[in-house]
């Protein structure tokens, strides 16, 4: 098949979880015989080759603002992909997909996916008019694809009761990639299981103010030592302002580790050698960077909004979300109890293991395509049959 990804920055992955989710497919697919392009936003790195991993990557500009970025880069890439001969045009998360209906329009034999990654009208660093915009996103996601994918039961839920549209789920997948330089923490002054950590992007509905000011009360009530760390990963996006106020509130305290954003064998390392991970979010889709953390045998602290709650189930410890003092208890009890949190940690890396996999996300993927496809060619050949049926008759 020849299959097209719209609607993500890009890929190789610097950040996010749609450009996650799409490099993890497209280089499966990829590999197992398919012809794969992704689209990318011209501005989204410094280097631009023209293939990565076997998927074909195609620069399309974009506006460079925060509203109107994805939206941009989103209708210059549909103009392109009118004129190429796709199977499949597979587009990532509401905004972009509010477009998706040129598609439909003017190139009714490609099968049209989408996946519903989150509610991203819910999250608070959108304005008035575009969390509407992306409500009105969330309603042709839901109808007006051949398949609209939801990555967890909760979102499919929720387009069902709100669109009555039954969406297919399949979940994100794990990705652990292990390295064996783990020596390469030293560079921010960090120990071996001696850091809670915190991994996305630096965004207000994220929590990680709550998290800063709970990890810098527990430490001042002397309930968590003073060599023991809290590192955040990420970077903002169009947030400067919070990501300023985060850098005011922990006020160059040496315990509290901003390492920007972080990709490879970094990243990696950070994970194999954290003592917990915290996601102390208010509002999610289904976090790849929760799902990774467990994979990496990492216990999760997570807030109780059913997005976390739900893939973590029984292999973590839950605070209810926007409670800081609730909060500071659980990495007072983490730190407490490492035994406790290594057998968590143990036991989610199991889960997911069993639970959520990049491979059979690929071969599920894979799988709708062909029924959808199927379906058209189908479809197109009893309409093609009854039309000439009637001319004969004529």
């Amino acid at each position: 098949m020849k299959i097209a990804f719209i609607g993500q920055k890009g890929i190789p992955i610097i950040s996010g979880g749609v450009e996650r989710r799409v490099e993890e497919l497209s280089t499966r697919m990829t590999a197992l015989g398919h012809e794969v392009f992704v689209y990318v936003r011209n501005d989204y790195a410094s280097q631009k080759p023209s293939r990565y991993k076997g998927v074909n990557l195609i620069y399309i500009p974009a506006i460079p603002t925060k509203n109107l970025g994805a939206i941009s880069h989103t209708f210059f890439a549909i103009m392109h992909a009118l004129v190429q001969n796709y199977d499949v045009i597979h587009f990532q998360a509401p905004g972009p997909s509010s477009l998706c209906w040129i598609i439909k329009i003017l190139k009714p034999r490609t099968a049209l996916i989408a996946t519903f990654n989150s509610r991203d009208s819910q999250h608070q660093k959108w304005s008035f008019l575009a969390k509407h915009y992306l409500l009105l996103g969330e309603w042709v996601i839901s109808k007006i694809p051949d398949k609209t994918i939801a990555v967890s039961n909760i979102l499919q839920k929720y387009i069902k009761e709100k669109f009555g549209v039954e969406a297919e789920v399949i979940r994100n997948g794990s990705s652990v990639s292990k390295t064996t330089n783990i020596n390469l923490i030293e560079k921010w002054n960090l120990k071996k299981n001696r850091y809670f950590l915190s991994v996305s992007r630096l965004i207000r509905h994220k929590g990680i103010h709550l998290l800063i000011e709970a990890f810098k009360q527990a430490q001042k009530d002397g309930r968590i030592s003073l060599d023991f760390k809290l590192v955040i990963v990420g970077e903002g996006a169009f947030t400067d302002d919070y990501v300023e106020e985060l850098k005011m509130m922990a006020d160059q305290d040496e315990n509290i580790v901003f390492t920007g954003n972080q990709v490879g064998e970094n990243l990696a390392a950070l994970f194999q050698c954290a003592f917990s991970f915290v996601q102390p979010s208010l509002a999610e889709g289904l976090s790849n960077a929760l799902l990774e953390s467990m994979g990496y045998g990492l216990c999760p602290i997570i807030s109780d909004i059913e997005e976390n709650v739900s893939p973590v189930g029984e292999n973590g410890i839950v605070f209810e979300k926007q409670n800081l003092e609730d909060l500071k208890n659980k990495l007072i009890f983490a730190f407490e109890h490492k035994e406790l949190v290594q057998k968590l940690g143990d036991s989610a890396r199991t889960h997911v293991e069993k639970k959520y996999s990049w491979e059979k996300n690929a071969e599920k993927t894979l799988a709708l395509y062909r029924k959808v496809l199927n379906k058209k060619r189908t479809s197109g050949f009893l309409e093609k049959t009854f039309k000439n049926s009637i001319n004969f008759n004529l």
